[in-house]
């Protein structure tokens, strides 16, 4: 292997500007020649292919360090590199993890930066394992010239080719991170393996955090990658708190039992917050010096516990950084813990209505904690969360687990801004109080318990419905002020019973209870005239969410900001999030990564195909957050509401069949139907009723829900065995067998198919790096992959290929185990 490789901000690096061909201090093959500088018509030809520029490198090029000393092979083995940051000197925090060193902390000398920067010999040869047949292609070369030191043997010449041809593949523009994880998953070799992990610090964030489920699965399996792999997780981890919580979660989700493995030891030093983030020395403070004073260290007695109204508060008095030591993780993870709880709650519950309010109400309690510094990690804007209005929360409809869907108001923000004040509606009066007219004033504002008025009956949209006609004076004079930052400590000692009795207790005196009643008489009789729309869904209480999916997201953001406090903030958005306890969302997170590798393919490609991938995130083995999709709903709930077909339906949201709206319509229901359909053929998407089939309000069909894929289906039934679903109902809306829009369903799968199989080693790769550790039950199977990868019939021709697409479309069209599965759905769980 090769010795004295230089590695991305080593210790050695000088503290000058690096002319610009030394500036990754990495082996550029391109600027390894005298101090003439690069060969003419090497630098203008960077985005021609590799072999184009491979046969412009002169024959007597060696690879030199950036200090101009040939490098050297070796047949020592000397100890195991690290991996390091670009421009960032090696330190140790307390955790004895080897990281970058805050900003301020001093340079160690220079016999504590002595670590041997060497790599290991090679154990076999640098192309083992190389599923790339590109580097078959590459030109032949002269073989490099290198000095062995006497006594050592000079490695084969065809060895040596392929070390130069990997390390210039390695240099490449072709290089990417796909190509990162196939190497990690199969070299053997630690010079390579270290080479690659430094090679991640020059990725985008964003492209490493694409393949974070592989990098965390190898570095819970493979011990030697994760040697290498860890300090750029720590490096990252110090970087941003989101990126700690997520591969904190991944390590949950994906470790074994092993109770102090190594994937156990980073996450509980990730969680008990030994890896912090670099700070500024000195102490921001956003109080004055005085009343800091008082709070000498920061206080997290309140964190978890909902009933103080601070359970997300970690103490902290910091304004820009924070450098007090407060817990900055605790905050989220007691947050995410509480929603998972109520989940875990309302799968007790065997009445959906019942779960209806018993979500309403706990997420009420919950909302008394809120503003915070939390955020929701779906969303990867810089946020935290203002509310969460509880009435728009509704339970998704499920037999046995009680997933839900709630709608949360978050400030984006850079987070420099402070929280803003807790905004409430104003609570109303207490029985037999005098009229509000002689007490409604500033000195008798008191702060209320917050959920008498969050467990009322009324919509956000009607909170004012409480105040009378004829105090509108007084309430123009005196607005609601904004309670203390404390104001829920002051009654910390009313336990949730007594306030949720007391808000069960319809007593607030008669003149509020005529107020409430005509509020809602003026609401009915506003409802009994406007004329629902002709597709508006009604109230079922077996699926109490099919209006909340239903109503439009515009409609929904209108509606909720003009009724929240906080609707008035520049930076106020709404974000929706499903909270899903019970399954195991993993291979879901798999099938996501998929799905988006799927569709940058298509469109690379120029293949009119539509995916609706969505986020998905772990927290364990059996919890996660789902990224709902929006104006969707699915064909069991309508089929269900409205009784017709899926082509009337269309026509009754778009228009009639030779409107454009319908043509529109009909145009994305068709890229998108054969999407899936291609989609569903490659992964073996199984358990594909109408409950996890949506349609959006533009017409394309989105799938949902992939629990069974490749190898499973639901209790191993093995009931669908088409290629994918495609029925009558589908053909219909494409105007027939016959019709020019099923022919370009049927040419779209081929093209797809065509275009997919030209990108096949990156989007196996993402399955093969799951395999490991046996976690996931779809790739217990050991033909899962290969048949996978066969699944892209690499050595058909094109017209072997359509006469295949053309077979599968005949199979799923008259499939009889598809209608055999409709109607055991509808018959076990009312599934239409």
């Amino acid at each position: 292997m090769l010795e004295d490789v230089p590695v991305h901000g080593g210790r050695n690096e000088p503290k000058s500007k690096l002319p610009a061909h030394q500036r990754n201090l990495s082996l550029d093959f391109r600027h390894v020649t005298g101090a003439n500088g690069p060969p003419a018509g090497c630098g203008h030809q960077r985005n021609r292919s590799l072999d184009s520029v491979l046969q412009r490198i002169p024959e007597d090029m060696t690879p030199t360090s950036p200090e101009g000393v040939p490098l050297r092979l070796t047949g020592e083995v000397p100890a195991p590199r690290l991996a390091l940051p670009p421009e960032i000197p090696a330190g140790s925090d307390d955790s004895g993890i080897h990281t970058p060193p805050d900003g301020n902390d001093e340079i160690p000398s220079s016999e504590e930066q002595n670590i041997t920067l060497a790599v290991a010999r090679s154990r076999e040869s640098l192309d083992s394992g190389n599923p790339l047949e590109e580097l078959d292609k590459l030109p032949d070369t002269p073989d490099t010239v290198v000095e062995e030191p006497p006594g050592k043997s000079v490695l084969s010449t065809s060895s040596t080719k392929n070390k130069d041809f990997l390390l210039r593949l390695f240099e490449s523009k072709l290089f990417d991170m796909s190509m990162a994880i196939s190497y990690l998953l199969n070299s053997k070799e630690p010079g390579v393996q270290t080479y690659l992990a430094n090679k991640l610090f020059s990725f985008p964030h964003e492209d490493v955090d694409f393949y974070l489920p592989q990098l965390a699965t190898m570095y819970i399996e493979i011990g030697d990658v994760a040697e290498v792999l860890r300090p750029y997780l720590v490096y990252r981890c110090k970087q941003s708190a989101e990126f700690s919580l997520r591969l904190a979660w991944l390590l949950t989700a994906f470790s074994g039992d092993a109770k102090r493995s190594r994937a156990t030891k980073l996450r509980d030093s990730i969680l008990a917050e030994e890896i912090r983030p670099a700070t500024k020395r000195g102490h921001h403070r956003s109080q004055s010096d005085a009343s800091a004073l008082r709070l000498a260290t920061p206080t997290g007695r309140h964190l978890g516990d909902l009933a103080s109204g601070r359970a997300f508060d970690n103490g902290c008095l910091c304004a820009e950084q924070c450098s007090c030591g407060a817990p900055r993780l605790a905050p989220q993870t007691h947050f995410l813990a509480a929603l998972t709880t109520i989940g875990r709650r309302l799968a007790g519950v065997a009445d959906k209505e019942r779960r209806n309010g018993r979500l309403r109400a706990e997420l009420a309690t919950l909302d008394l904690n809120l503003p915070a510094r939390v955020w929701l990690p779906l969303h990867h804007k810089p946020h935290y969360v203002l509310r969460i209005p509880p009435h728009a929360a509704a339970v998704l409809n499920s037999k046995d687990k009680a997933p839900y869907i709630m709608y949360v108001e978050v400030l984006e923000t850079d987070g420099h801004e402070p929280l803003p004040p807790r905004l409430l509606p104003p609570a109303p009066p207490a029985p037999h109080s005098p009229p509000i007219r002689h007490t409604k004033s500033e000195e008798n504002l008191v702060p209320e318990w917050p959920v008498l008025s969050l467990y009322s009956p009324l919509d956000d949209a009607d909170a004012g419905d409480c105040w009378s006609h004829d105090d509108e004076e007084v309430s123009t004079q005196y607005a609601p002020r904004a309670p203390a930052p404390d104001c829920l400590s002051q009654v910390s000692g009313v336990s949730l019973a007594s306030a949720a009795s007391a808000a069960s207790v319809g007593s607030c005196g008669s003149r509020e209870s005529v107020a409430v009643g005509a509020g809602d008489v003026r609401r009915r009789l506003e409802h009994a005239t406007a004329a629902p729309p002709p597709n508006a869904f009604k109230h079922d209480p077996h699926d109490p969410s099919a209006i909340a999916l239903k109503e439009s997201w515009e409609s929904k953001l209108s509606r909720m900001r003009s009724a929240s406090p906080y609707g008035a903030l520049a930076g106020w958005r709404l974000l929706g999030c499903i909270v899903k306890v019970g399954d195991d969302l993993r291979q879901e997170l798999l099938a996501a990564q998929l799905l988006r590798r799927l569709q940058a393919v298509w469109d690379a490609e120029r293949v009119p195909l539509r995916l609706r991938p969505y986020e998905i995130l772990c927290l364990d083995k059996e919890s996660g957050l789902i990224q709902p999709v929006l104006n969707s709903v699915s064909l069991h709930q309508i089929k269900k509401q409205s009784g017709k077909s899926l082509r009337a339906w269309l026509e009754l949201e778009h228009g009639p069949p030779n409107s454009e709206g319908f043509l529109r319509a009909q145009n994305n229901f068709v890229e998108s139907a054969a999407a899936y359909a291609l989609t569903s053929y490659l992964l073996q998407l199984k358990d594909r009723h109408n409950g996890n089939i949506l349609l959006d309000s533009a017409g394309h069909i989105i799938h949902i829900d992939f629990g069974f894929i490749f190898s499973i289906s639901p209790k191993n039934l093995g009931f669908e065995s088409s290629p994918f679903k495609l029925t009558s109902e589908f053909v219909e809306v494409m105007d027939g067998e016959g019709s020019d829009m099923f022919a370009y369903f049927k040419i779209l799968i081929l093209r797809g198919l065509i275009a997919a199989r030209k990108h096949c080693d990156q989007i196996v790769h993402l399955v093969d790096s799951m395999r490991m550790g046996g976690q996931l039950a779809c790739l217990r199977s050991s033909s899962a992959v290969t048949s996978f990868r066969a699944r892209f019939h690499h050595g058909r021709t094109e017209a072997q290929l359509h006469a295949l697409v053309e077979r599968l479309v005949r199979d799923a069209l008259h499939s009889l185990s598809t209608r055999l599965y409709d109607n055991y759905q509808y018959y076990t769980n009312g599934i239409l």
